[in-house]
């Protein structure tokens, strides 16, 4: 996408400018973010799929890729090309689902990069095999949303449905873990890139919710029941069943995914809750089953945050709420408050450090527009200068980041800014 902008692109881009004349620094960062991963990341294949680069990481996550394209569903229905480019990247995503489900992250051609050495059952195209729910669960919102936005069913196809069916596959077979062959171990690193009890990570019991090896940070689960992306499962379960009723009129298909959808849901409201300091019942990050519960949030999505962002419950929802009040508060450990800004961090990085994505998703997961205009200030603020968004800053040293070049974030303060001005994905309305 190197060679020219689209007039579709640059009419849109237009149409912000005008909008947000009085807000210099947003659009800086905007027109910067919105054509850098247009141009920088998008590649379109021979076979007419695509491949998006995360950034400074030569290859595609199934999750940052989706996250990457979402602001340009916007405009799906006024350009072939960003149709085009989206439809091939559902088409490549479904394509690396049937080669592995439980993969992350994937090469764009068969070249045998990144973690060849990684003991689980790596192949050629696989860049990473670090198995996460949320990779599978954002394949499926970015078909169904691009089906919303555009009336497009094109993609709905056999490549899918095999798909789909790989995916609850594995989604059921994680339900009881002790039935998988999914492992993995990586030697000589941090304790974070890789699985305790010989790869198979510890004991869990049957909740209904499906397991998972990692976070949507890459970083191990503690608890294996990672309650987030259980969310995210019950809500692209509920894409799927609306797609099998009204597309392609499968019965069969709609009983599995709805006994599945049923299963996690309940599972999360049974297993997935636990107090605060209050004693007030919140969201647990991650369960196992056994009594053992996490209070924390992690700044990468799906995290508890973003649950109504994810479309698992409604922004008022008081369960929610109270989550919500306890994460952006120091019950959270990884909530970090400083002179630059105060947000959530991660496992993956230093302790003090709040990532970009933290300040988008609390402005995303808000009702009030002024918090949205702070949140986006923010993000402004802390760029370090460099006219594009991070992983992690220090909360008092903004100049001090983690990633010079990463995709994800700067699409999610384009993402803010939209919904700032009006714009709203159908199907992902709050």
């Amino acid at each position: 996408m190197k060679d020219k902008i689209p007039t579709s692109v640059k009419k849109f881009m237009e149409k912000i400018n005008k909008l947000a004349t009085d807000q210099p620094d947003w659009l800086n960062l905007f027109n910067n973010s919105f054509l850098d991963t247009l141009q920088n990341t998008i590649k379109v294949l021979d076979d007419d799929t695509t491949f998006v680069l995360t950034g400074d990481i030569p290859a595609m996550w199934l999750r940052d890729s989706t996250a990457q394209v979402r602001p340009y569903l916007f405009l799906a229905n006024e350009s072939e090309e960003i149709r085009s480019i989206i439809k091939g990247l559902i088409e490549r995503h479904f394509q690396m689902i049937n080669i592995d489900p439980y993969a992350n992250a994937f090469n764009k051609t068969d070249n045998d990069k990144g973690h060849q050495n990684d003991q689980t059952e790596m192949q050629p195209i696989i860049w990473e095999r670090k198995y996460e729910i949320d990779s599978l669960a954002y394949s499926v919102q970015l078909a169904y949303l691009y089906y919303k936005e555009t009336g497009d069913t094109s993609s709905f196809n056999e490549n899918f449905h095999t798909g789909v069916d790989r995916i609850l596959d594995v989604w059921e077979i994680e339900q009881n873990h002790e039935n998988s062959s999914y492992t993995f171990k990586r030697d000589n690193t941090q304790e974070n890139d890789t699985l305790t009890h010989n790869g198979f990570g510890p004991p869990v019991a049957y909740t209904g919710m499906t397991w998972s090896g990692f976070r949507p940070s890459d970083d191990r689960c503690i608890y294996n029941y990672l309650v987030p992306s259980n969310m995210f499962a019950v809500a692209v379960l509920g894409y799927l069943e609306e797609i099998y009723k009204k597309i392609s009129k499968n019965e069969a298909k709609i009983k599995r995914i709805r006994k599945l959808r049923n299963e996690i849901k309940r599972g999360i409201e049974k297993y997935g809750i636990t107090e605060n300091k209050a004693g007030n019942k919140v969201y647990a990050y991650e369960v196992d089953g056994l009594g053992n519960a996490s209070l924390m949030d992690d700044a990468n999505v799906p995290n508890l945050i973003s649950a109504p962002y994810l479309g698992y419950c409604d922004i008022n929802d008081l369960v929610y709420q109270e989550t919500r009040k306890t994460l952006l508060s120091d019950e959270n450990p990884f909530y970090y408050t400083g002179e630059a800004a105060s947000g959530v961090g991660s496992s993956h990085t230093p302790n003090d450090y709040i990532w970009h994505m933290s300040l988008a998703m609390k402005g995303l997961t808000s009702q009030n527009k002024e918090f949205k205009k702070e949140m986006l200030d923010r993000m402004v603020e802390t760029d370090a200068g460099k006219n594009t968004l991070h992983e992690g800053f220090h909360k008092d040293r903004p100049e001090e980041y983690t990633r010079e070049w990463f995709s994800w974030p700067n699409m999610l303060f384009v993402e803010l800014m939209l919904e700032y001005y009006g714009f709203k994905l159908k199907g992902a309305e709050l």
